[in-house]
């Protein structure tokens, strides 16, 4: 039997994207809240303030959480990470788990 309880229903994409968040405050050992992240703001320079590196890091743990490659030679990657919400949107349309 699955556990629904760990996973957000199809759908509701608030509760993936704070379970996304969570996702890169732990990967990243952020020390701020997940809720506190804006999901509109971007996630390099003055807004999260994430460099490739931490990007790298974060396309490693989605990939494994949610079952799909975030490929470093996909010409989107700028879009994709460009916030929470647009990182969101591409997990809740590409995840096998």
């Amino acid at each position: 039997m699955k556990d629904t309880a760990a996973s957000p229903a199809p759908g509701n994409t608030d509760a993936l994207q704070l379970e996304v968040a969570a996702l890169i405050v732990e990967a990243l050992n952020l020390d701020l809240e997940p809720a506190s992240i804006p999901p509109d703001d971007s996630l390099f320079g003055e807004g999260l303030g994430l460099d490739s590196i931490d990007i790298l890091e974060v396309a490693l743990v989605v990939s494994k959480r949610y079952g799909f490659q975030l490929r470093a030679d996909n010409e989107d990657n700028v879009r994709i990470f460009s916030s929470l919400r647009s990182l969101t949107e591409y997990i809740a349309a590409n995840r096998t788990q």
